[in-house]
Formats: structure tokens, C-alpha cells, sequence
């Protein structure tokens, strides 16, 4: 199978970080009309100008997302909803149910439907004690210390066993923390390496609620939506691995990611006050080892810690000068 089986394409959880910009990605590879995006809420009033179809959806209701994909013919999912690590860690039942139910949904619909193809996101968290904290290896004990990290152990699982059991293309990857100049981040654990930045361009101190020297995995947006978007297009018969690819870009610490913005803002300020998170980025690897995906389907990053600082200080103050910062969100 390849890019000629997707057609028409469902993505739920469109209004997160990293749905948000992956929609209009795949409405220019596809076509606006093709690509269906789906959130508990509407898009901002700002972001309709990303012409195309939109259904409020709550992926823990079967009936409704089936609805959908009746409707639309939809013959892909990219399964973007989830709730993140630290909210997952206020809310652990919600998470399991979003989490878990959310795709056992999704996959049960694709194998009645015979969709052609999900792609179901897993992330670093699912690695904890036990695992090599440097080049983790794609295949390692895994122990999370978190709900989220429990629920996408499940999820890669589940991925795993429709392949196995129902011939069901099911994918994914395990996404580092994710950087964006265009949508902030909805809490997770690694917000902190988006909220210096807006920081930094408003001349505010910064209150990093890690330690200096914590030091974890990081992609920049751009290169997460090219990897997401590679691994959905490649061809099933390549892949040896399916629901828990390694993904990997670059790993700095805080006081690293810093120092990078000082070389840009030498006034820059910040301050070091770890609260409940670090206990859980300290359960996360310090690098991991992606050569699954890149010897599978091709991966290979392009932004490192200096490129990706240039152009978020590069965006955001034109954004700041315009007094735009927030698009829509408020300061």
C-alpha cells in the first residue's frame, strides 16, 4: 500500500498543537475538501480562513465518530486526540478513557469499515525505569511512571495486535516534545521548551518549572509534520515496525535551550523552580535511537537547537511587532 490509498482523511484532535498545523499540511498535499478535521470544539473565529471540513467530535463516542466516517467516506485516520502528561496526571481516568477507549474506537472502526490506514501518535513517555536514558532503543523495556505514559504503551499495543490479528494498517510513532511557533502547546510536560520563547520576545522572566540540566528529546514542528506525514505515506510492505517507531531530532537541557535564546537575547532572565513535572521529564530518556524509522521509511530531521531557535525568535517578534503574538490566545 501507498499514498494512491489515501483519499479522504479524518483527523481528530485538530486543534491541538500539533493537529492544528498537520491539517493544513495534509489539505495541501490532498485537498481542502479531503481532509476532514475533528475537535471537541470549533476552530477560532482566526483559523477558518484553513478552508475545509470540520465535525465536533468526541472520539470516546463510537457512534458519532462511525457517523463521520460514513459520511465523508473517509478511508484514513490520523488519530491526533489525547490528553497529554501532566494533565493526565490531574485527570488519569480521563486520560485512560480518551486515550484508550479513543483508539480502540478508531481501530474497531477501521477494521469494520476496512478503512485503509490509522495512524495513531505514541510518545517518549511511554519509557521509564529500566530503559537506557541515552540512545534508548526502539525496542526496550517499557515502565511508565505516568497515565499517559501507561495509556500509550496501551495504544502501541493495540496498534500491534489489529496489524497482527485483523490485517488493520495501524502505525505510529513516539514523538519527542514538540516545539511550535504557531500553536501553543496543551499541557504536556515539555510546554515549558514552547513558553520560554513568547518569554523571551515579550522581555518577560522566565520561570522554567524544570532544573537547568534536565535534559530530554526535542523535534521542532516543521520536522514533526514531516516525519508524521512520511510514516503515513510510506509503504506498508517497508515497514518491519508499526504502532512505535522512535522519532528523534535533537536533545538539549533547559539551561542549553537557554543559553541558545541568549545568543539571540543576551538580557534574557530566567529562573529555575521544578515543580511536580520534573519528576516526570526525569522518568523520560535524555536521547532515543531512531534508526527503525530512518532505515524503514526514510527519517532524517532538519532542524537542530540553533536553526530552530533562529527561526522561533524569527517568527515570534514579527508576530510581537505586529502585536499578534498570542494569534488569538490570550497574553
Amino acid at each position: 500500500m501507498g499514498t494512491t490509498d489515501i483519499k479522504r482523511i479524518l483527523v481528530t484532535g485538530s486543534e491541538g498543537q500539533i493537529g492544528s498545523e498537520l491539517v493544513g499540511d495534509l489539505r495541501e498535499r490532498y485537498g481542502a475538501d479531503n481532509v476532514v478535521a475533528s475537535d471537541l470544539r470549533a476552530p477560532a473565529a482566526e483559523e477558518e480562513g484553513q478552508a475545509g471540513p470540520f465535525e465536533i467530535a468526541d472520539v470516546t463516542d463510537r457512534q458519532r465518530l462511525a457517523e463521520i466516517l460514513r459520511r465523508h467516506r473517509i478511508d484514513t485516520v490520523v488519530h491526533m486526540a489525547a490528553i497529554l502528561s501532566a494533565k493526565g496526571e490531574r485527570e488519569p481516568a480521563l486520560a485512560w478513557n480518551v486515550n484508550v477507549t479513543g483508539l480502540i474506537n478508531v481501530l474497531e472502526l477501521a477494521r469494520e469499515l476496512d478503512l485503509n490506514r490509522v495512524l495513531c501518535p505514541s510518545s517518549i513517555a511511554v519509557f521509564g525505569a529500566g530503559c537506557p536514558s541515552e540512545n534508548t532503543p526502539q525496542e526496550t523495556v517499557l515502565l511508565p511512571s505516568t497515565m499517559y505514559g501507561i495509556t500509550k504503551v496501551a495504544g502501541e499495543l493495540l496498534c500491534d495486535y489489529y496489524v497482527d490479528h485483523f490485517g488493520v494498517d495501524a502505525r505510529g510513532l513516539r514523538y519527542p516534545g514538540i516545539v511550535s511557533a504557531e500553536t501553543l502547546p496543551g499541557g504536556g510536560t515539555t510546554d515549558y521548551a514552547v513558553e520560554i520563547y513568547y518569554a523571551a520576545v515579550e522581555g518577560k522572566q522566565f520561570r522554567c518549572y524544570v532544573g537547568e540540566d534536565t535534559r530530554l528529546p526535542m523535534m521542532y514542528m516543521p520536522d514533526c509534520i514531516k516525519g508524521t506525514v512520511q510514516l503515513l505515506e510510506a509503504d506498508f510492505d517497508s515497514l518491519e515496525h508499526h504502532g512505535n517507531f522512535n522519532l528523534a531530532s535533537m536533545s538539549f537541557s533547559a539551561g542549553e535551550l537557554a543559553e541558545s535564546i541568549r545568543r539571540r537575547i543576551p538580557e534574557f532572565d530566567i529562573v529555575y523552580e521544578p515543580d511536580y513535572r520534573q519528576a516526570i521529564a526525569d522518568s523520560w530518556p535524555s536521547s532515543i535511537d531512531d534508526s527503525a524509522a530512518r532505515r524503514e521509511w526514510g527519517w532524517s530531521p532538519s532542524y537542530d537547537l540553533g536553526a530552530m531557535t533562529e527561526d522561533m525568535l524569527d517568527r515570534l517578534s514579527r508576530r510581537h511587532a505586529e502585536g499578534r503574538l498570542y494569534k488569538g490566545q490570550p497574553a
